[in-house]
């Protein structure tokens, strides 16, 4: 079987989820909140956690905004591979 150049580390759900929990820890706050802060609504998280699923479109969008928004003082998790920060974030 052909390589396709990266490797799946964890379903997409898992990872959302993932993200959103440890950023809501380290910043004291609930999965509720950092939906807010990502779309402007508060349910996306409690939708994932309930079997739902995103466009993906929203997920590029959102792997984004977790890349530009993730603190300096907390460490991306390793499994998940990160994109590079948009070029007014990096700055």
């Amino acid at each position: 079987m052909a390589q396709i150049g990266y490797e799946l580390c964890m379903d997409q759900r898992t990872t959302f989820i993932l993200l959103a929990d440890t950023l809501a820890q380290h910043d004291g706050v609930t999965h509720f909140a950092i939906s807010m802060r990502a779309f402007g609504k508060g349910d996306f998280f409690k939708g994932l956690k309930e079997g739902g699923d995103c466009r993906t479109a929203t997920a590029a969008r959102l792997m984004q905004w977790f890349s530009d928004h993730w603190p300096a003082d907390l460490d991306w998790p390793r499994d998940i591979p990160r994109p590079q920060k948009t070029k007014e974030k990096a700055a």
